[in-house]
C-alpha cells in the first residue's frame, strides 16, 4: 500500500498547504442547511485532493463531502472531507484538518489525517499501527472518568440539540472537563495521542471520521456505536475512547442509542 499511502499524504498536505493560504481571508460561503456552511477553499481543497488520488488511482471510487460519491472499476473507494472543521474555519479559528481515508471490499485499511496549522500529519495502516509525524501513537491509560478529558460535537439537526445538549451536561458533572472543539477527524486523534481521553457524536458522516477511526484504533483505542456494538464508518454515531474509560462512557450513551 505504499503507493497509495504515499498519494493519500501528498494528497492531504497539498490540500492542507491551499488551506493555509486561504485561512483568514474573506471567502464566499454557502449553506447546505440552517448552520451548516461550505466555503469556496472546501471546494478548492476538495478538487486537489480529486485531482491527486483519482489521477494516480482512476479506478478507485471516492466518497467526498462536497463531491458526493464517485463509483470506481474495483473494490476500493477513497473517503474524503477535505475541510473537517469548516465552521471554524470559516470564523478564523485554527482548528480544522484534512482527512482521508481508502476502504477497500468495505474495510478502511489507511487513514490520513493532517492539521495544516500546527503541521500534524496523523498516519495509519491497518494492522501496522498509527503515527503522528513518523512517532508511534498511545492513548491515556485513564480509567477514571473524573479525571478524563471528553470531547463531543453536536449534530446540526437542531431537533437533535436537546438530546445531545443532555447527554453533555450529564457527563459535564462527571468528567474532569468537556470539549467541543468542533473537528471530528481531529478529535479522534487526540484520542489516539492521549490529548483527549474519549471522544463520542451522534450525527456524524463517514468522512468525518473515517479516517480517524482506524488511527485510533490502530493506536490502541476502542471504538464502537452508542450501545457498544460494531463501530460502522456510515453508522452515523460513535463512541471512541482510550479502552479503560469505554465500558463507564457506555453506561450514559447505550440508553440512547438509534
Amino acid at each position: 500500500m505504499n503507493g497509495e499511502l504515499d498519494a493519500a499524504v501528498g494528497a492531504a498536505e497539498a490540500a492542507g498547504d491551499l488551506l493555509r493560504e486561504g485561512f483568514g481571508r474573506q471567502r464566499s460561503i454557502r449553506y447546505k442547511g440552517e448552520v451548516d456552511l461550505v466555503t469556496e477553499m472546501d471546494e478548492r481543497a476538495e478538487g486537489a485532493i480529486r485531482e491527486a488520488l483519482l489521477g494516480a488511482f482512476p479506478d478507485h471510487g471516492m466518497l467526498a463531502e462536497e463531491g458526493g460519491s464517485l463509483s470506481g472499476g474495483g473494490d476500493a473507494r477513497w473517503i474524503v472531507d477535505p475541510l473537517d472543521g469548516t465552521t471554524n474555519y470559516a470564523h478564523g479559528l485554527p482548528v480544522f484538518a484534512v482527512s482521508v481515508a481508502l476502504e477497500r471490499s468495505g474495510e478502511v485499511v489507511l487513514g490520513v489525517v493532517h492539521d495544516p496549522m500546527r503541521g500534524e500529519t496523523f498516519v495509519a495502516e491497518k494492522g501496522l499501527g498509527a503515527t503522528l509525524n513518523g512517532e508511534a501513537l498511545t492513548p491515556t491509560g485513564e480509567e477514571d472518568l473524573a479525571r478524563g478529558l471528553v470531547a463531543t460535537g453536536f449534530p446540526y439537526d437542531r431537533n437533535n440539540v436537546p438530546a445531545a445538549l443532555e447527554l453533555f451536561g450529564t457527563l459535564s458533572l462527571r468528567a474532569q472537563g468537556m470539549r467541543r472543539l468542533g473537528a471530528a477527524a481531529l478529535d479522534l486523534c487526540y484520542v489516539a495521542a492521549g490529548r483527549l481521553d474519549a471522544y463520542y457524536e451522534r450525527g456524524i458522516h463517514a468522512w468525518d471520521v473515517a479516517a480517524g477511526a482506524l488511527i485510533l484504533e490502530e493506536a490502541g483505542g476502542r471504538i464502537t456505536d452508542y450501545r457498544g456494538g460494531p463501530f460502522e464508518v456510515e453508522g452515523g454515531e460513535l463512541v471512541a475512547s482510550n479502552g479503560p474509560l469505554h465500558g463507564t462512557l457506555l453506561d450514559f450513551t447505550a440508553g440512547r442509542g438509534g
